[in-house]
């Protein structure tokens, strides 16, 4: 709220006049009266006398005894411009000396984004100060602690492990290391480390498995476009080179290439050879989970957002379908027995519309009162469909060979690839963990840093691990068991999640429970470490969240979503 203070203007027309009459008035205060008993000036009085809070007026310069001059106060200033915090009141007490960095950092929050861009390192060592502070409350905190992660199917963008031991282990890999962990990728090598390394810089093993596990497929791929994320890249991507975008016969190549990779990954999946990929596109995320994980014994497709009219289209397509969440609400709330589903009230409602035009009938004047038209109707019937597009209530389950279909609707769906935009003309992304045919090996960026973290009345030496790139849920858990052994079981870990991936975290409707042994057994060949396919073939317990914060402390994990 602003206040109107008499003789006061927050912004001056003439600084250069105002700074002269601002040094005319010190100088005649200063040779009348001391310092201390200098009153205060007319446009203060007036603000204190209207209920504002006034940053101490600082003395315009020193006594004639030659004492230091102090800093003079800022005429450009607002009355009272320094940044409140969440939990300040207005008219609570100034803040202390103590918080002036704080201060500083509020101030400066619109341009963080400027300094991410130009300065990373400068945001990671802010974030690592954070994450080193991190406390996890008794209501993020599991009742019970696990050696084990839950699994975690969204698609995280960044990660960021803290330590008190080195990531120098993570630098500066040798040739023969780099070629070791691409061979060891391909040919899905499993590499068992020991409990505890001693020495992880000198362990060739380590710093092999390391490149293996950031390594993953990609199709397109195009060296100067980020092929993902596609949801809301428009303005990353703008200004980029993109000659197929007027360009039809590219179009068409690029989408009949895409057609084959996409065609090659589903069959590796049918056949167990290829545990789960995920096809990115500028308007929603598919994945595709081989049978035995997540607890399905068939092929699944997850599908999140949609919209009403690629539901639609999918029913057009024969593609049986379903919304786990709708269908999971409607049962709780006939359960309950408090309220109907959407389901019920729909049925009820077209029950009330058929009594209503029933009486005008049995009374003979239907004819001269004016129905709603058909179109009308069927609108009102649909608004609870509308309503939940593009949010995650919107998420598709498609189970068995319907999947297939659901292929074949996406290679001929025009809707799939954007007609106008930066995106216009590009085919969406295929992510895998294993090669495929038209496929393009990328690597995950990785780097570590070492700052110092103030503790209590000392700074201690804080190490950070960086890694950014899609990062899908069998590179997560495979760096998660590296960091058990090269950090000796101590460790923390921010995990930036793709928003629209999370909610393939929900928990599918099951026909019955899988043997783990028959899981195993059947998905040997997927391409995927033993530990890391048990954790992919458990049922998913995150529901509509992803993991946040993880931390290890002697082996044992601590996580919060």
């Amino acid at each position: 709220m602003a206040f109107s203070v008499p003789g006061y203007s927050p912004s001056f027309k003439k600084p250069p006049e105002t700074l002269r009459l601002r040094r005319k008035r010190a100088r005649g205060l200063g040779a009348a009266l001391p310092t201390r008993e200098r009153p205060e000036p007319a446009p203060r009085r007036a603000a204190l006398a209207a209920g504002l809070s006034l940053r101490p007026f600082p003395a315009a310069a020193g006594s004639g005894g030659g004492g230091p001059a102090t800093a003079g106060r800022n005429p450009f200033a607002c009355l009272d411009n320094r940044p409140r915090g969440a939990a300040e009141s207005p008219d609570g007490p100034p803040r202390g000396p103590q918080e002036a960095p704080s201060r500083f950092l509020d101030s400066n929050q619109e341009n963080d984004l400027l300094w991410e861009e130009k300065f990373p390192e400068r945001t990671a060592v802010n974030e690592l100060l954070q994450t080193s502070h991190v406390s996890f409350s008794e209501s993020d905190i599991p009742s019970s602690e696990s050696t084990e992660l839950p699994v975690d199917w969204s698609i995280k963008t960044r990660l960021l492990f803290t330590s008190s031991q080195p990531f120098t282990w993570a630098d500066h890999l040798k040739a023969q290391e780099e070629a070791q962990g691409v061979i060891q990728h391909c040919r899905a090598t499993e590499v068992t480390l020991p409990r505890s390394i001693q020495d992880p810089k000198l362990s060739t093993e380590l710093r092999g498995a390391f490149q293996q596990s950031l390594i993953y497929w990609l199709h397109p791929a195009f060296p100067w476009l980020s092929m993902f994320p596609r949801i809301g890249a428009d303005r990353k991507m703008a200004g980029k080179t993109n000659p197929w975008s007027n360009d039809e016969t590219l179009q068409h190549i690029l989408m009949s290439d895409w057609s084959v990779s996409f065609t090659s990954l589903y069959n590796l999946l049918k056949t167990k050879l290829c545990p789960y990929f995920y096809v990115c596109t500028y308007q929603f995320t598919v994945l595709f989970r081989a049978a035995g994980l997540a607890g399905n014994d068939v092929i699944t497709a997850l599908i999140s957002p949609t919209t009403r009219g690629i539901r639609e289209a999918m029913k057009n397509e024969g593609i049986e379908f379903s919304l786990p969440l709708i269908k999971e609400n409607g049962h709780e709330k006939k359960v309950s027995g408090t309220s109907l589903g959407h389901g019920e009230e729909q049925a009820i409602s077209d029950e009330d519309e058929e009594e209503s035009f029933s009486w005008l009938e049995e009374m003979g004047v239907q004819d001269k009162i004016k129905k709603p038209d058909i179109l009308s109707i069927k609108l009102r019937k649909e608004k609870h469909e509308v309503q939940m597009d593009h949010r995650p209530e919107s998420v598709v389950l498609v189970k068995g060979t319907n999947t297939f279909t659901l292929l074949n609707f996406l290679i001929n769906c025009k809707s799939l690839v954007a007609t106008s935009g930066p995106q216009a003309g590009l085919p969406p992304t295929l992510l895998s963990p294993i090669a495929f045919r038209g496929a393009t090996m990328q690597m995950l960026k990785a780097r570590s840093i070492n700052v110092k973290a103030q503790a209590l009345s000392e700074y201690r030496d804080q190490f950070s691990l960086e890694i950014t790139g899609p990062i899908m849920p069998h590179c997560l858990h495979s760096m998660t068991m590296l960091l058990r052994s090269s950090q000796k079981g101590s460790f923390s870990a921010g995990l930036y999640t793709h928003e629209p991936t999370v909610i393939f975290n929900i928990c599918p409707p099951m026909d019955k429970v899988l043997d783990k042994e028959t899981v195993h057994e059947e998905l040997a060949n997927c391409g995927l470490h033993p530990k890391t396919l048990d954790q992919l073939s458990q049922t998913p317990i995150l529901g509509k969240s992803s993991l946040r914060n993880v931390e290890m402390s002697d082996y044992i994990y601590n996580w919060r979503s």
